[in-house]
């Protein structure tokens, strides 16, 4: 609550990157040809598109957010942002349309998904319109998490759309201008959380609460799986759907009304009951997503903000789920009070025994998503997400 307000402010010559940066910028530099941190996104549109009209979208929204017209290039070691103006930005850019039949334009989608970005030599953004008939066009975007995360495809979205209607239109597009950009996310979080060096920042106090938080947890979760784990691991997998009736939805959303909990709590004690079932282990640590926008100016702003918790609860089969509860409940609020931490840097500080068969710290993730992204509607078009 007494945290220096966040707004925009002058900026040194050069911009730090922010510790979420900071750890893709050196993945990016690990393995410049992965595309595992590529955030793609395509839609199918039927009906008469305007070509021109979302070119001119697409060039506002890379002008309205910095991000998205960022490299991140190295001195001495040390990655930093440079932005750029949208004329170098998109300098050579070609939006297309590109000819190509119904039975390439997957495969046309999955490649450019799967683009190499180098950081630190180019603006970490793609985006190109494919037209598979006069009246049916695929449009892709691909950003490299640097510069975006997946709550940032809302606003992003939004932004085309806003932008296209207006220019489709012949007017010029009125978004409300943004009152902070990534940039000085940045600087305002390199300020408040201070130096790990310093035992009064709160990056320092952040450290401590997560060394008693998850001293002598297990090094893995024995789950009984029905083939042994592979010496790499090998991200292979697959998804598997189960569905909720609506009277246990309800029923589990009027349990943690009536103790106080959010649903996101409730689920968390229910996974941790069937995880210490499964593994007969009393000690279970599950990772979960935040979108890491506490702050209201971040809301609208396309950047990386993402971080991973790491979730430790014991669980008693003698006390009551009720009692869980009460705990699951203490333990997510203390972890979303000392949120700021990278999970990588997290991870370095407690240094456990690495693996390349597993994941660090735990190896059950727990996504609840509760946001809607909302309808795409363009003008004259029926818009639809590429199967």
């Amino acid at each position: 609550g007494g945290r220096k307000a966040l707004v925009a402010g002058p900026r040194p010559d050069r911009i730090p990157l922010s510790l979420a940066q900071q750890r893709m910028w050196f993945l990016n530099r690990l393995e410049p040809e992965s595309a595992a941190y590529n955030i793609p996104f395509a839609v199918r549109l039927s009906g008469g598109l305007d070509v021109d009209a979302l070119r001119a979208a697409i060039v506002d929204v890379v002008d309205r957010h910095e991000s998205l017209r960022t490299r991140y290039p190295e001195v001495e070691g040390v990655g930093f942002q440079v932005v750029l103006s949208v004329e170098e930005a998109l300098a050579g850019w070609d939006l297309g349309p590109e000819q190509v039949s119904a039975d390439e334009v997957r495969d046309r989608v999955i490649a450019l998904g799967s683009t190499q970005f180098d950081v630190t030599a180019e603006v970490p953004v793609r985006v190109r319109l494919f037209e598979v008939s006069p009246s049916e066009h695929v449009l892709m975007v691909v950003v490299h998490h640097i510069s975006s995360d997946g709550v940032s495809m809302g606003p992003l979205i939004r932004d085309i759309v806003t932008s296209y209607a207006s220019r489709a239109a012949g007017k010029t597009p009125r978004l409300e201008p943004l009152a902070v950009q990534y940039a000085d996310y940045a600087l305002w979080q390199q300020e408040v959380l201070g130096s790990e060096d310093d035992a009064e920042s709160v990056i320092a106090r952040q450290i401590g609460y997560w060394r008693g938080q998850l001293a002598g947890i297990p090094d893995q979760l024995d789950l009984p799986v029905d083939r042994p784990r592979p010496a790499q691991q090998s991200y292979a997998g697959a998804t598997v759907g189960v569905e909720v009736d609506a009277e246990t939805h309800r029923a589990l959303v009027e349990l943690g009304r009536a103790r106080g909990a959010s649903s996101f709590m409730v689920m968390h004690a229910v996974l941790s009951v069937l995880l210490a079932r499964l593994s007969r282990s009393r000690d279970i640590v599950v990772g979960t997503p935040i979108a890491g926008r506490g702050q209201a100016a971040l809301d609208d702003l396309v950047g990386m903000f993402v971080n991973m918790l790491a979730l430790r609860v014991q669980v008693d089969p003698a006390e009551s789920f009720t009692d869980l509860l009460s705990r699951v409940r203490e333990v997510d609020l203390d972890a979303y009070a000392h949120d700021d931490l990278p999970f990588e840097r997290l991870v370095e500080v407690l240094n456990p025994v690495r693996s390349a068969s597993r994941h660090p710290l735990f190896q059950v993730g727990f996504s609840f998503q509760n946001m809607r992204i909302g309808a795409l509607e363009l003008p004259g078009l029926e818009v639809a997400p590429l199967e």
